[in-house]
């Protein structure tokens, strides 16, 4: 009985410590997030959907417009995607969305099937008034609303450029962990995300061109949209849209695939590249290009990218 009454204290005395450092981690988040209030203001700009502020870059000017639609959990889709697109702003339109949850928008607890993103990100462009046709350029999961963009209104797209983008089979056999998911939005909102070192040091921060003041803002956003309920909705219908999109017909659009080693992607090189490779085999004036470097790929090879791009796009 003694020592029973002796586990339970020093479990009783456990769990008063996990809590006190927990309040002590959550204060600091919330001091560090009020500090970092100043670096959170919108570099593009803001239009009002259903409701919710979305935040959309437009840049560079051209006949041809440029979407760029970032990959699920990308925190600053704007500054991730700037090493790539600052090489290509001097002859065609850019433009970033970022999606409900992403970067500067609101976080929102909303229903992210394929119909709804896509509705959101056309909402987004009339807002603005930038008109179609698009190219699209999604990196990793947005391909699968790419696909979707074009399977649906074909008018709208003239052509998808792939940055490591995935296809339908990409997500047949995937493992959905929410249970770790919901684990890392915990972490994030309670702060213990900023005890670990270089969590917040993206492959734009590290490879990619950003200036330190960039750099900065990114670090900003990351503390603020990491594992946002808006994201994880999205990764809960990721499987679901994917197969929507398998249900239909492929896009006979042109396509231009740039692919990574895998790295990052949670499956093998040849795997990965396979499934892209294996989608645009029948379409016409489609085009694969293997790189040798992870999944990010526009924040390490943005030369060789942006000048591909400019050749591929000079045929259209």
């Amino acid at each position: 009985m003694v020592k029973v009454k002796k586990t339970m204290t020093i479990l009783l005395a456990i769990v008063i410590i996990i809590f006190i450092l927990l309040i002590a981690i959550y204060i600091n988040h919330k001091i560090h997030l009020n500090k970092e209030q100043a670096l959170l203001l919108p570099v593009g700009t803001m239009v009002e959907i259903d409701g919710h502020n979305m935040s959309i870059y437009i840049g560079g000017s051209g006949e041809k417009t440029l979407v760029f639609m970032s990959g699920g959990g990308t925190c600053s889709p704007i500054l991730d995607f700037k090493s790539l697109y600052s090489l290509l702003s001097n002859k065609y339109r850019i433009v970033v969305i970022e999606k409900f949850g992403y970067g500067f928008s609101d976080v929102v607890d909303k229903e992210r099937g394929i119909e709804s993103v896509l509705a959101d990100t056309r909402a987004a462009l009339k807002a603005v008034n930038i008109e179609a046709p698009y190219i699209l350029c999604p990196h990793s999961m947005s391909g699968i609303e790419a696909l979707y963009w074009a399977q649906q209104y074909p008018e709208e797209v003239s052509a998808i450029i792939g940055l490591d983008m995935a296809v339908p089979k990409s997500y047949q056999n995937y493992n959905i962990n929410m249970t770790m998911l919901r684990l890392s939005q915990f972490a994030s909102v309670i702060g213990i995300t900023r005890l670990l070192p270089g969590v917040s040091e993206s492959d734009a921060i590290t490879n990619g061109t950003l200036t330190n003041e960039e750099k900065e803002i990114y670090r900003a956003i990351f503390y603020n949209r990491t594992a946002t309920t808006t994201m994880l909705n999205e990764v809960k219908c990721i499987k679901e849209n994917a197969s929507k999109v398998e249900l239909n017909n492929i896009p006979q659009v042109p396509m231009l695939m740039f692919v990574s080693n895998g790295e990052g992607t949670g499956w093998d090189k040849e795997s990965w590249r396979n499934y892209q490779r294996d989608y645009i085999a029948n379409v016409p004036n489609s085009k694969m290009i293997e790189l040798d470097c992870p999944h990010y790929i526009h924040d390490f090879e943005y030369q060789v990218i942006s000048k591909k791009i400019v050749e591929f796009l000079s045929y259209l």
